[in-house]
């Protein structure tokens, strides 16, 4: 993201944000309530446009993309939004289904029922999928969020409080997913030279323990505003500046 800007009913929610995302690698995005994390983790994704500056993926600026390079760029990432954005008029096997239809079309229809069963035992989901989102709890509704965002084994994850609504069983389980999704994909990059580094995730979340647990790298977010980046080895190192990004959080 390069010097990134974003307002609505004009004032500003995100101001000259810059920052690189490390490819293979999991980013975790922290700050006060209301610092506009989740407004960065959407532009980041493209599904906001930003008034100024720009945002690449693997060098290709994606709001400058053509139709069949932001389709590729759409296969290739996902979106696990706060409130699942699950479709209500839809089926819970027709939203699982969705993306397939989309970036696999010659995909036959046992194929697509195979990646469906497969995903959902990984995730932990073993209820009806011919009934629709009102039907399932907040935590499941995020479950199925989570899994139609595997569909496609995207390189790239961006995640909004992933874990909120789950138990602690469901949230340990969709954290080793991600650790997995970052470790197996960089593993099967490295022995294939010419396979690009994948394995990628950006997340907003409030629960430090997590943060700890899961991010390779932190970047705090201040009044919509790039504050600082820091690698977990060097939160690791440094207790003070641990205690700071804590802080940052709650405050």
């Amino acid at each position: 993201m390069k010097n990134v800007s974003f307002s609505a009913q004009k004032q500003f929610i995100v101001r000259n944000f810059s920052c690189i995302f490390n490819e293979g690698k999991i980013t975790a995005l922290i700050g006060p309530s209301g610092s506009g994390k989740s407004t960065v983790l959407k532009l980041s994704a493209g599904i906001l446009v930003p008034d100024e500056g720009e945002v690449y993926f693997r060098d290709n600026e994606i709001f400058s993309m053509n139709r069949q390079e932001n389709l590729d760029f759409r296969r290739e990432t996902a979106m696990v939004f706060q409130d699942s954005a699950l479709w209500a008029n839809q089926s819970l096997y027709q939203i699982l289904e969705l993306p397939m239809l989309i970036h696999f079309p010659a995909m036959s229809s046992g194929e697509r029922d195979s990646r469906i069963k497969e995903v959902l035992s990984e995730v932990g989901y073993r209820r009806d999928l011919s009934i629709r989102p009102s039907q399932l709890s907040v935590g499941e509704q995020k479950l199925i969020a989570f899994a139609r965002a595997l569909m496609c084994k995207p390189a790239l994850l961006y995640l909004d409080e992933l874990t909120e609504s789950l138990d602690e069983s469901a949230s340990r389980r969709l954290i080793q997913i991600v650790r997995r999704h970052r470790d197996n994909d960089n593993a099967n990059a490295k022995a294939n030279a010419n396979a690009n580094a994948s394995g990628t995730a950006i997340f907003v979340c409030h629960d430090f323990r997590i943060i700890k647990s899961l991010a390779d790298y932190i970047v705090m977010i201040i009044g919509g505003e790039f504050s600082l980046k820091v690698s977990r080895e060097e939160m690791e190192e440094d207790e003070e500046l641990a205690r700071h990004l804590e802080q940052g959080i709650a405050s």
